[in-house]
């Protein structure tokens, strides 16, 4: 069984399997997590990404982890908010999809991700977090051998917020 937890911290700092990137589509760095993500790496993480040749939103690629204590990278591009109206809601459940199924196929069994399109994308986070948690639920429908979701919250408010909607599912599971 697959648990399912929300953490207060830096993602970087994470020594799991694989982190997930809310990455760009060029998968070269930017702001945010991607780019502190890109800094903890070190310089061999930028070499790895020009080898992929961007990412659409909506989907996922691999990289090592490099420098960081995670051993390797998904870079997931999430949507920008445009009201709801651009299917925003199904790409960013790819992401979580994607994301997911390349952990399942590398037979990972640690995976946190970050608040992906929250930041400067402005998915509004109560909708993301609802969407995350959904999306992994309904993923581990399936038995595999993934046992642990973190989903890492950079500020306390979105801890919160994730914390109240994992209760929720537990209370209705």
């Amino acid at each position: 069984m697959t648990t399912l937890r929300a953490v207060q911290a830096n993602i970087v700092s994470l020594d799991v399997d694989v982190i997930v990137n809310a990455a760009n589509t060029s998968l070269l760095g930017g702001s945010g997590v991607d780019g502190a993500i890109h800094r903890a790496a070190g310089p061999e993480l930028i070499k790895e990404c020009r080898t992929l040749q961007g990412c659409k939103v909506g989907h996922a690629k691999i990289t090592k982890g490099y420098r960081l204590p995670a051993r390797h990278i998904i870079h997931t591009v999430g949507p920008v908010w445009n009201g709801g109206s651009k299917n925003e809601e199904n790409l960013l459940a790819s992401c979580y999809q994607e994301s997911l199924s390349i952990t399942a196929a590398q037979g990972f069994r640690t995976i946190a991700f970050p608040c992906i399109s929250t930041g400067i994308y402005r998915f509004p986070l109560q909708l993301a977090a609802e969407i995350a948690i959904r999306t992994t639920k309904t993923f581990f429908l399936e038995p595999g051998t993934l046992e642990e979701v973190i989903f890492c919250c950079f500020s306390g408010s979105d801890l919160a917020v994730y914390q109240k909607l994992l209760e929720a599912k537990k209370e209705a599971a």
